[in-house]
Formats: C-alpha cells, sequence, structure tokens
C-alpha cells in the first residue's frame, strides 16, 4: 500500500504540472485535444468492459464517445444538434448489437452500454474542455476547482478512512470505503475551494465555493462508487493501467466527471 502510494504521489508530481502548463499556457484547442485522447481511452476502458473481445464494437463505441465531444464542444449551442445527439445514439446503440449479435443473453448490456457510454465518458469530460473554453478569462481556474475538488476529496476521503474509518460506506459496492471516508472528502474538497477563493480564483464568492464544492464532493464520491460498481458488476478491479499507481483513466475520472460537470454547470447558469 506504502509502494502504491508513493507512486501515486510521483505520477502526480510529474503529470500536475504539465496539465497545468497545457490549461494555462495551451491554446484552448490544444486543451480539447488532451481531454478528447483522454476520453478516447476512457471510452475504450468502458467498452472493454461492456463488449468484452468485440474490437469493432469498442471502436465504434469511441468513434461515437468522440463524437459526442465534438457536437458539444462545436455545436453544443444548437438545440437541433443536441437533439439529433440524443435521438441518433439509442437508435445506433441499437443497430451495432443487430450488427454484431454474440451473446443475446448480453444484448441488452450492450444497447444500454452503446448509448449511455457516449454520454457519460464524452459529456463528462466533454464539460471539462468547455469549462477551459466558455469559463472566460477564469476558465483554467474553474477547471482547476473542478479537478481540485475530485482529488482532494479522494486524497481527504483515503486518509480520514485510513486514520478513523469504522463504518462502511456501501460494502456492496465498495467494501474499503467507509463514513469517516467521505466526511473526510467532503473537508477535503471545502479546502480546495477555500484555496481556489482566497489564492487563484478570487472572483468566486466563498460561499458559491464552499457549496459548490460540498455538493460536488459529494455527487463525485457518488460518482466514484458508480464507477466502482460497473467494474463490480464485470469483475474487474480496474478499468486499465495506463496511469501508473492509479489505474486507467476512468478510474480517475469517475468523480471528476461529476465535479467538472457541476462547475461547468455553475459557469454556464449561475455565474
Amino acid at each position: 500500500m506504502k509502494s502504491n502510494l508513493v507512486v501515486r504521489l510521483i505520477t502526480a508530481l510529474v503529470g500536475a504540472p504539465l496539465i497545468l502548463a497545457l490549461l494555462y499556457v495551451g491554446p484552448a484547442w490544444g486543451w480539447f485535444a488532451f481531454v478528447a485522447t483522454a476520453a478516447a481511452v476512457g471510452a475504450f476502458e468502458l467498452f472493454a468492459m461492456t463488449h468484452a473481445g468485440d474490437r469493432v464494437a469498442q471502436a465504434v463505441g469511441v468513434l461515437l464517445t468522440e463524437a459526442v465531444m465534438a457536437v458539444l464542444y462545436f455545436r453544443g449551442e444548437d438545440a437541433k444538434a443536441l437533439l439529433t445527439l440524443l435521438i441518433a445514439l439509442p437508435i445506433v446503440a441499437m443497430l451495432l448489437v443487430l450488427w454484431r449479435l454474440g451473446d443475446i443473453t448480453t444484448a441488452a448490456t450492450r444497447v444500454a452500454a452503446t448509448a449511455f457510454g457516449p454520454l457519460y465518458v464524452g459529456g463528462g469530460l466533454g464539460a471539462i474542455a468547455l469549462l477551459r473554453r466558455d469559463g472566460g478569462a477564469d476558465g483554467p481556474a474553474f477547471v482547476v476547482l473542478a479537478l481540485m475538488m475530485a482529488w482532494f476529496s479522494d486524497t481527504g476521503g483515503y486518509f480520514a478512512g485510513r486514520a478513523f474509518g469504522k463504518h462502511k460506506l456501501y460494502e456492496a459496492v465498495s467494501p474499503k470505503k467507509t463514513v469517516e471516508g467521505a466526511v473526510g472528502g467532503l473537508a477535503g474538497a471545502a479546502v480546495g475551494a477555500l484555496l481556489a477563493h482566497f489564492w487563484f480564483l478570487r472572483s468566486l464568492p466563498l460561499v458559491d465555493g464552499l457549496v459548490l464544492a460540498m455538493v460536488g464532493a459529494a455527487l463525485g464520491q457518488a460518482g466514484d462508487l458508480g464507477e466502482s460498481l460497473l467494474k463490480r458488476s464485470f469483475g474487474i478491479k480496474d478499468s486499465g493501467g495506463i496511469v501508473p499507481g492509479h489505474g486507467g483513466i476512468l478510474d480517475r475520472a469517475d468523480a471528476l466527471i461529476v465535479t467538472g460537470s457541476i462547475s461547468f454547470g455553475y459557469v454556464l447558469w449561475l455565474r
């Protein structure tokens, strides 16, 4: 466990400066390309679970995920484009499984996964790309806030759970998570919101930041549990191994998909 923690810290120390440099110095399209690449890997991890052994269906799932991201990024203000996307996905999902039937006992699961997966991965990570672009001058800072809400919550939950954890949070889905860890996660997210308000995102009102942190951390932990539910249902421990010490992209982005979407919703509707 200590060895894994060291690997996680090294990965964070190497990756965080590169992400921040791209986020603050690089162009908006560069950030979109980075997030789209991560989404492609995450989509492959998801469809490798739901469509095991079917490389064609996995590739189609990745392409659909990238299509969702492209529609959101380039035509996100066009209601017709969004409506077409929502109508087309279930139809394409059904046709894909009819084309590649495989085991009929899993057909319904694969139809649902093909309709849901691109919206889950492409929509959730697409919000991170939109947040960078549509947040104006504070766009990069709001992305950092979303990252901090997810990562500080994860870190606070880890250490609080290790030190004080006694009561299981949701044992059937994630046996190691505790209520005490969940509370520590909320505290970690609150620290992230305080740092944002006083350090790099002064335009964010303190009350708004704390409320955003509480909602984001609580729902982000639910997103973490949701991804654990998917993995447990398919009998796997990690979605992949591309991030040293952290598993796959989905393992790292499960909470971020939620915190990023909530942050984007705040910027879109309330700011």
